[in-house]
This record gives structure tokens, C-alpha cells and sequence, in this order.
């Protein structure tokens, strides 16, 4: 494992479920975290545990900045105010995304264009702004949290998500093959139900499917693994999987 309690990563969506779990994990594991999310009161409240307060008086580990994964402008101000404050960065983790169960044919360009601009564009802007500033530390990771449906595809269920989140594949796979040399390792998590509220309307029972604090738990891990042991993909699942 590297030692990298004086690193610092950027954690998109941080202030509900997934990135939520992961700013904390990785907050309690030593690292600096800058956080990332539409609602920064909300975000502000989510890490209230971990000290987080307004302004001057901010824990020093801890950056909260309003980021919008569909506003042009809002990634590359994120970014910068990061860099400023802690004078590097180490590690990104891609969580925001959104999800649309619409059927194949009822499908429309508008719905397409928003998913791609959430779960397609935004982390592709955030992998151009950031790979410099990973690329120096020679030990840079990129998580980006795809899903089991960019792996496969289940019967009808929400067609154009999962062909967002086969993309988030597709990006992670250049994204390694242009900066594996200066030590950037990327990892595609690819998790079935999570228990969040983006699923609840779903039904499942929060203690069969996955808990976003143990994602979290596997999610440190993995980018706290050395160069020589890159996970290229993270499936992750709660129900029988044929395919896997």
C-alpha cells in the first residue's frame, strides 16, 4: 500500500450516498479532500461530523466548493481552488451521475444529452482539467464510477444509462493508456444497487444490496494500491451475477 496521508483527492457528488461515504472514508484515512456538490449547505451539513465550517475557520483538510456537472466553468473554478489551497492533487473520484429508467423507444435526444452531459462530459472535463496535476505526482488515480450496466446490459431495464456508463468505461481505458507511464492508474467501479436514495424508488431492501460505505472501503483501497497493482475495473455486486 502507498502512504498517502499527505495526499489529496477531489470527490464529485460528495454530499449524499456514494461520494459521500467516499470523502469520508478517505478524509478518516488521512487524506485532504475537496468536495464537490451542487448544494454546498447540503454538502456543508453532510460532513458536519468531520468539523467542516464556512470560510477562514474550515477544517484545514477539507475544501467545500460548489460544483455542477452540467455548468461549464464550475469544474475548472473547483479545480483551481483546490490546487490553490493545497498546492496539489492526487487523486479524483468522478461519482456524480444521474440515472433515467426511460424505456428504448420512448427514449428522446433530450434525455440522451442530459445523461451524456452528467455521466459522459463532466467526467471527461474533469479528467482533461486534472490529469496535469496527477501526472506530476507519478502516482495519480482516477476512480470513475461507472455500473454494472456499463459491464452488461439487464433485459429493458434504462437503456440510455447504461450506454452513458459503458462510455465512462470506454474514457477510463484511454485515460490509462495515454498517462500510464507518468504513473496514472484509473479504475472503472461498476456497482449493482447501491443503497441510495437514486434507487429507492426501486424498492430494495437496504441490507440485501450494497452499502455505499463498503464501496467506499473498496474504493480506498484500491487507490491506495501501488503502481504495480492497478485495478483496471471494480464490479461490484449484490445479486448473482452470470456474466462475471
Amino acid at each position: 500500500m502507498l502512504e498517502r496521508t499527505d495526499h489529496v483527492a477531489i470527490v464529485s457528488g460528495a454530499n449524499r450516498g456514494v461520494g459521500l461515504a467516499v470523502a469520508r472514508r478517505l478524509l478518516d484515512a488521512g487524506y485532504r479532500v475537496s468536495a464537490g456538490a451542487r448544494d454546498t449547505d447540503a454538502l456543508r451539513a453532510a460532513l458536519a461530523d468531520h468539523h467542516v465550517v464556512a470560510g477562514e475557520d474550515a477544517d484545514e483538510r477539507v475544501v467545500l466548493h460548489r460544483y455542477d456537472a452540467t455548468e461549464l466553468g464550475s469544474d475548472e473554478a473547483w479545480v483551481a481552488a483546490t490546487v490553490e489551497r493545497f498546492g496539489r492533487l492526487d487523486v479524483v473520484v468522478n461519482n456524480a451521475g444521474i440515472l433515467d429508467e426511460t424505456p428504448l423507444e420512448d427514449l428522446t435526444m433530450e434525455d440522451i444529452d442530459r445523461l451524456v452531459d452528467v455521466n459522459v462530459k463532466a467526467p471527461l472535463r474533469m479528467t482533461q482539467l486534472t490529469l496535469p496535476h496527477l501526472r506530476a505526482g507519478e502516482a495519480g488515480r482516477i476512480v470513475n464510477l461507472s455500473s454494472l450496466s456499463g459491464v452488461r446490459v439487464k433485459g429493458t431495464f434504462a437503456p440510455g444509462y447504461a450506454m452513458t456508463k459503458h462510455a465512462v468505461i470506454a474514457l477510463g481505458e484511454a485515460t490509462k493508456q495515454l498517462a500510464w507511464d507518468d504513473g496514472v492508474r484509473v479504475t472503472a467501479v461498476c456497482p449493482g444497487f447501491i443503497a441510495t436514495d437514486m434507487i429507492e424508488h426501486l424498492g430494495n431492501d437496504p441490507d440485501t444490496i450494497i452499502s455505499p460505505d463498503d464501496l467506499a472501503e473498496l474504493i480506498a483501497t484500491t487507490i491506495a494500491l501501488p503502481n504495480s497493482a492497478s485495478v483496471a475495473q471494480l464490479n461490484v455486486a449484490c445479486l448473482l451475477e452470470p456474466h462475471f
